[in-house]
Order: C-alpha cells, then structure tokens, then sequence
C-alpha cells in the first residue's frame, strides 16, 4: 500500500468510521486491506463476532463480509472466519 492507499482511506474513512463502501474494485481492495488488519491473523472468529466487528465501521456488515470473503481477506468454514490475506505489520 502506497500514498494512493492514504487517498482513497482519507475518502472513504471518517473517525474510524467507513463513510461508504467504494464501488470501484482497486478501492475497495484497499479499504478491505483496511478492514482485515482489524482481525488477528490465525485466530478463529464466530460470524457473531466479524459482525460485530465490522458493523463498529459501517452498518452494512453483511456487504463487508462478503466482500472480505470473495477478495480472499478472510475465509469461512463452519461459521468461523479467520484473516487469510492483506498487509501483515511485520
């Protein structure tokens, strides 16, 4: 992620807060990127859980999820989520 991936966060994210899910894919991929370090790699998350996560950003948390899910952020088994790709800190 590089100086384009602050823009589009300045534009989408307010207080900690999405504003709004981007439509245009490249976007969205970096607010998802956003959204997955908020979960701890190789822990297992209920779908209770993600949602209550997600839904403390933006209300449509189904939406994010699914998002997440598709792009390969997160994967889903079970009903357990857990973090399977974006930026690690390292």
């Amino acid at each position: 992620l590089g100086p384009d991936a602050d823009k589009v966060l300045k534009a989408f994210l307010r207080n900690g807060k999405l504003t709004a899910i981007p439509v245009v894919h490249s976007k969205r991929l970096v607010v998802l990127d956003y959204l997955a370090r908020l979960f701890e790699p190789g822990k297992p998350y209920p779908e209770k859980v993600v949602n209550e996560i997600l839904g403390a950003v933006h209300p449509d948390f189904a939406a994010l999820r699914r998002y997440l899910v598709d792009d390969e952020f997160l994967e889903r088994r079970d009903g357990f989520y857990w973090r399977a790709g974006g930026t690690f800190e390292v």
